[in-house]
């Protein structure tokens, strides 16, 4: 373990731990007008952070919230002292900016992303390939500084340029790489075409995949096309936590697909059932919730990530040591992602795990169209590729798409499929459901 004062720590003194920086947190909050004017909505002052029930009453922040607060919402650092600011992608609506001051960028993130990091597998001295966006984006700059505070050597390539960075994997030996699972699926495909075995000319041995969950069918499958003794460990986080610093698989947690929550010193996790708002228990399904203890600039209580995530039958069982940081399942779906069709709720990660079980599919290639943006839908169609490899006829790909999703959801769905390279790819946030006017006009 990276620290081991903290990752030691019994769940007991990690609680202890935050109640004490909640209650600094809601001093430093206690002379913000905006932040004031917020806690004021359900009868509240920050201060009030400070009791022992304090933030299970204090007030849910969300993009509504924010997006009231226009352009730089609960600033609480002055501006000249503000180093950067990063933002939202945007799907849902206008990006949200959040400021970083020199501790938050300098300090706070490169003590998390090291934990992050080391926890994963990432040791000293390896060549790491960074393959997450920059600009506004979190991603790229928190892997930067967090493979900076570990000693790697870095190649801050970021996505896209698929032809050159195939090569580059095979004749600059990278031992590690992060970006989302769906490049490197991608980045898989462009070598075979190009004449290049990644299991035989690449040396990379780990990667660091996030910006969407994947099915552990569509791991298994990407895991197999990689060298010997491959494995991806799955980072989750948001622009509003402060980047991908909330959890990790690992070693430990790999094999049973889950993560860990590893910066709970500095991020206070809440899993709450989404239409009560109470804890969830061991093995059952909550929305993430999430309170930032030490940012200075953009600090968030109480944030409603609208991530779906089980919290593990057994939270604290880890055997990497980290009594006091609980296990988590893979993200499996969002709340406005949810989707209902004839009364079954459907998340887009259990059509992922159809169609990567599905031998003959172009794995990172799918979507779901819906006839109208609305919770309850009357019928939906689920798109994909005909991978031109596999010789399969379009008409047994339906059938077999059909089948399983009557089989393992209990409904029929339309489904189509097209050529390959008609759907769209997504090199980081995945974006699952689309109205249906967005679809594909003709199928072959």
């Amino acid at each position: 373990m990276l620290h081991v004062d903290i990752e030691g720590l019994d769940y007991p003194a990690i609680q202890a731990l935050q109640r004490e920086r909640l209650a600094e947190l809601g001093r430093r909050l206690e002379g913000q007008p905006d932040w004031t004017a917020h806690f004021a909505t359900t009868g509240m002052r920050p201060s009030d952070l400070a009791a022992d029930d304090g933030l299970a009453n204090a007030p849910f922040l969300d993009k509504t919230t924010l997006h009231g607060r226009y352009p730089f919402p609960f600033l609480t650092a002055p501006m000249s002292s503000v180093r950067r600011f990063m933002a939202t992608s945007g799907t849902t609506g206008l990006p949200v900016l959040f400021g970083m001051t020199e501790n938050d960028y300098g300090r706070l993130l490169p003590y998390q992303m090291a934990r992050i990091l080391s926890a994963a597998g990432v040791q000293r001295g390896q060549r790491a390939y960074q393959g997450y966006g920059y600009g506004l984006w979190i991603g790229g700059p928190a892997l930067d500084v967090g493979f900076a505070a570990i000693d790697c050597t870095s190649f801050p390539i970021g996505p896209g340029r698929g032809e050159l960075v195939v090569k580059w994997l095979r004749d600059h030996r990278y031992d590690v790489a992060s970006m989302s699972p769906l490049w490197l699926m991608s980045l898989i495909t462009i070598a075979k075409q190009a004449g290049i075995d990644p299991r035989k000319e690449w040396s990379i041995k780990l990667a660091i995949l996030g910006g969407q969950s994947v099915s552990t069918e569509f791991r298994n499958q990407l895991e197999a096309e990689m060298p010997d003794g491959f494995v991806s460990q799955n980072i989750y986080g948001t622009t509003e936590a402060g980047g991908p610093v909330l959890a990790i698989s690992t070693p430990f947690t790999h094999a049973d697909d889950e993560l860990q929550l590893v910066n709970e010193d500095t991020i206070i996790t809440e899993i709450l059932d989404p239409t009560t708002l109470k804890p969830v228990g061991p093995g059952e399904v909550g929305e993430i919730v999430v309170t930032t203890l030490q940012r200075e600039a953009s600090p968030v209580v109480r944030w409603r990530t609208r991530d779906l995530v089980r919290l593990s039958p057994y939270p604290f069982d880890c055997k990497s040591g980290r009594r006091g940081m609980r296990k988590i399942g893979r993200i499996v779906g969002r709340t406005d992602d949810m989707i209902k069709v004839k009364g079954v709720i459907v998340f887009p990660s259990q059509i992922e795990d159809v169609i990567a079980a599905t031998p003959g599919t172009v794995k990172e290639a799918w979507q779901i169209y819906v006839d109208k943006q609305q919770t309850t839908i009357g019928s939906m169609c689920v798109a994909i590729e005909a991978d031109h490899r596999a010789n399969r006829p379009k008409e047994d790909l339906i059938a077999d798409v059909r089948r399983e999703i009557r089989a393992r959801l209990g409904f029929n769905a339309e489904v189509e499929c097209f050529v390959e390279g008609t759907l769209p790819r997504y090199e980081a946030k995945a974006t699952r459901v689309l109205p249906r006017a967005e679809a594909p006009k003709t199928t072959s």
